[in-house]
C-alpha cells in the first residue's frame, strides 16, 4: 500500500492507502480558538442547559426555542456561514466542534441544533441563489429565523425520492402551488422557514424549494408528536395545501431536490456522528461519578471489576469515537480548501468535498450512534435501579440516544451505502479499488502471517491492515459471484460494512494515539494505548465473526474454498501475541476513577 500525504487524501482511500500518524488530524490539534469556542459552548451547555434537564423531559418547547435563541446570540448558529451572510465563516472542523459539544447535555437541543444548522441551514447555503442567501441566511444565522426540512412522507422515508408531494405552476407562471403531506418535522413548531421538497408534474426526482412559513398560505401544523425520547424537540406533521412558492425560491434546479436531500444528509451524517461524543462523555463522567460515591458491601462500587469493564469499555468507544470525527472532519476540510485553490466557488468547493467522503459520512453515522446507546445503556447499569428512574439523567441519555440509530437514513440503509458508494467509487476510476482487491488476494494467499514489529500498537497497526486485505479479498469475491445484484444482497453488505467500520475507527484511534506519542512521548499516552488495545481487540471478534459470515454464504457447498478461505482469515486476522483484555480494562477504569471523569 501506498503512503498518502494529508492533502491527497480521498474519500474511501483509507482502505488502500497507508496513511502517516503525523498527517491525520485530532482533538489536540485545536487551535487556540477553537479551544476557546469549545470552552464557550461548554460554558453555555453547563451554565443554560444541564441544570434544568427536567424540563426537556416535561416536554418544554418553549425552553428549548429559547435556547437556541440564546445560541444564535452567542454566534453557534452561525459558525459555517460566510461572513458575506452574517455567519462566522469557519471551517468544517469548527463547525463539527460547536456541534460536539453542544449536543451532549439533551437530545432536544442536539436535534434542534442540528435540524436548524444542518438540514435547515445548508441547502440554502450550497444550494441558492445569491438573492436566496443574501435574504434567508443572516435570519438563519442570527436566530432571528430558525429553519426546517420536510423530506418525509408517510409513504417514503427511506426511499425519499418516491414522495408524493406535488407542486404544480401556476398559469401565468409566477409561482408553484405546494399541496401534500410531511412527517417527523424537526423544529416545525417554531420553524420560520421550510426546505420542503415536491414533484412537478411527472419529473423523474423531486425538487427543493424555500418556502416561509405565512399565515393563510395553506400551511398547517399537526400536533407535537408523543416520542420515546427527545420529548421536548418540536416533532410534527406539515401540510401543505396549495401553498404559492414564488417560482425564485426554487431551490437549486428543477429535478435537482433529490441530490439536494442526498448531500445535506452526508453533512448530517458527519454532524450527526459528532454530536453523539458529548453525550457519551457526560454519561460516562456522571457513571463514574456515581460508582465513586456509591457503597455496597463496605466499598464503593467502582472498586468492582464488573464496573469497571463498563466503565474502561464507555471511555474506549468515545475515545476512538473522537478520533474518527475529528480525522474526517478535517479530510472534509482539507478538501474543500483544495477545491478552492483550483478555483472552484464556495458552492462546489463545499458540496465537492463533503461528498467525496460520502462513505465516511455514513461509516461514523452508524459506528458513533451506535457507541452512545452502548455507552447509555452502561451507564444505567452502573446506576442500577437509579439508573432506571426520571430522577436521574441516564435513561433520558438512553431514550435520547435511540433516535440516532433512525436519523439521517437508518443505520441499515447506511451500512449498505456505505459499502455501495466503495463499489461506485472503484467502477467510475476514483479509487484503485480493482487493482487493490486482486493484490490482496495474491498477497493472503501466499504471505505468511505477519511477526509482531517493534513500537507502540504495532500489532494492532497490523492487525488493522491486515482486516483491510482481508475485507478487500472478499469484496472481491463477492462481487465475482453476484455481479450487479451484490446491492440485493443486504446480509452480505451488512456483514462488509460492520468490517470497514471497525477498520476505519481503529485505524483512527491508533493513528492518534501514534501521532501524540510521536511528540509527546509513548509515556504521556499509556492510558490512550490501553483504550485503543481495548477497541482493537473488541473489533477484531466482530471482523473476524462477520468476515467468517460472508466465507460461509459465499462459498456454499464448495468445502475447499470455504476451507481456503478460512484458514486465511486464521492466519491474517487473528493476534500473535493476545493482549490481557482484563488487565487493559482494569489500567484504564483505575485511570478514570481516579480522575473521578472522562478525562481525555
Amino acid at each position: 500500500m501506498e503512503t498518502k500525504s494529508q492533502n491527497e487524501v480521498n474519500g474511501g482511500s483509507f482502505l488502500i492507502s497507508k496513511i502517516d500518524p503525523d498527517q491525520v488530524f485530532t482533538p489536540e490539534d485545536f487551535s487556540e480558538e477553537q479551544r476557546m469556542m469549545k470552552e464557550a459552548v461548554i460554558e453555555f451547555i453547563d451554565r443554560e442547559v444541564w441544570p434544568h434537564k427536567e424540563r426537556f423531559e416535561k416536554k418544554d418547547y418553549a425552553f428549548t426555542e429559547s435556547l437556541m435563541k440564546k445560541a444564535g446570540e452567542l454566534g453557534f448558529l452561525s459558525i459555517p456561514v460566510p461572513e458575506n451572510y452574517g455567519g462566522m465563516g469557519m471551517g468544517f472542523v469548527s463547525t463539527m466542534l460547536v456541534c460536539d459539544y453542544i449536543s451532549g447535555a439533551s437530545g432536544s437541543l442536539s436535534t434542534a441544533f442540528g435540524a436548524h444548522t444542518g438540514i435547515g441551514i445548508l441547502p440554502i447555503l450550497l444550494y441558492g441563489t445569491e438573492d436566496q442567501k443574501q435574504e434567508y441566511l443572516p435570519k438563519l444565522a442570527s436566530g432571528e429565523w430558525f429553519g426546517s426540512y420536510c423530506l418525509t412522507e408517510p409513504g417514503a422515508g427511506s426511499d425519499a425520492n418516491s414522495g408524493k408531494t406535488k407542486a404544480v405552476l401556476s398559469e401565468d407562471g409566477s409561482h408553484y402551488e405546494i399541496t401534500g403531506q410531511k412527517m417527523w418535522i424537526s423544529n416545525a413548531g417554531f420553524a420560520s422557514l421550510f426546505i420542503a421538497f415536491a414533484r412537478i408534474e411527472d419529473d423523474k426526482n423531486i425538487t427543493g424549494f424555500i418556502v416561509p412559513f405565512e399565515e393563510n398560505n395553506g400551511i398547517e401544523l399537526g400536533e407535537e408528536e408523543n416520542k420515546l425520547g427527545i420529548h421536548a424537540s418540536s416533532t410534527r406533521q406539515v401540510f401543505f395545501n396549495k401553498t404559492r412558492v414564488p417560482v425564485e425560491k426554487v431551490l437549486g434546479e428543477r429535478n435537482g431536490g433529490f441530490k439536494i436531500a442526498m448531500n445535506a444528509l452526508n453533512v448530517g451524517r458527519i454532524k450527526l456522528g459528532v454530536a453523539c461524543l458529548d453525550a457519551q462523555r457526560r454519561v460516562t463522567t456522571k457513571s463514574i461519578e456515581y460508582a465513586n460515591e456509591r457503597v455496597q458491601f463496605n466499598k464503593p462500587i467502582a472498586s468492582f471489576g464488573a464496573i469497571k469493564e463498563k466503565i474502561a469499555q464507555m471511555a474506549s468507544s468515545c475515545y476512538v469515537g473522537e478520533s474518527t470525527c475529528y480525522r474526517a472532519a478535517h479530510d472534509v476540510e482539507q478538501q474543500i480548501q483544495n477545491n478552492l485553490d483550483k478555483g472552484l466557488s464556495h458552492q462546489e468547493a463545499e458540496l465537492k468535498g463533503v461528498e467525496n467522503f460520502a462513505i465516511e459520512c455514513s461509516l461514523i453515522k452508524v459506528g458513533a450512534s451506535e457507541d452512545v446507546q452502548n455507552c447509555a445503556d452502561h451507564g444505567i447499569q452502573i446506576l442500577g435501579g437509579m439508573g432506571f428512574s426520571a430522577d436521574t439523567p441516564m435513561e433520558s441519555a438512553w431514550r435520547d440516544a435511540r433516535i440516532g440509530r433512525i436519523y439521517e437514513g437508518t443505520n441499515e440503509i447506511n451500512r449498505m451505502l456505505s459499502v455501495g458508494l466503495l463499489l461506485k467509487k472503484g467502477m467510475k476510476g476514483e479509487l484503485e479499488l480493482m487493482p487493490a482487491v486482486m493484490q490482496a488476494a495474491m498477497r493472503l494467499g501466499s504471505e505468511k502471517a505477519n511477526e509482531i514489529a517493534d513500537g507502540p500498537l504495532a500489532q494492532e497497526h497490523q492487525l488493522i491492515e491486515n482486516f483491510k486485505q482481508l475485507f478487500l479479498m472478499i469484496t472481491g469475491n463477492a462481487t465475482q459471484k453476484y455481479g450487479t445484484k451484490l446491492e440485493e444482497e443486504q446480509q452480505v453488505l451488512q456483514a462488509l460494512a460492520d468490517v470497514l467500520i471497525e477498520i476505519y475507527f481503529c485505524e483512527s484511534a491508533i493513528l492518534r494515539t501514534l501521532k501524540n506519542c510521536n511528540r509527546s512521548g509513548v509515556n504521556s499516552q499509556e492510558i490512550q494505548i490501553a483504550m485503543t488495545q481495548n477497541y482493537v481487540f473488541e473489533a477484531q471478534g466482530l471482523i473476524a465473526k462477520r468476515i467468517k459470515e460472508v466465507i460461509l454464504h459465499l462459498t456454499g457447498g464448495n468445502k475447499d474454498e470455504r476451507n481456503q478461505l478460512l484458514e486465511v482469515l486464521q492466519k491474517h486476522g487473528e493476534y500473535i501475541d493476545h493482549p490481557d483484555s482484563f488487565g487493559l480494562r482494569t489500567k484504564i477504569a483505575d485511570h478514570l476513577i481516579k480522575e473521578n471523569k472522562y478525562c481525555f
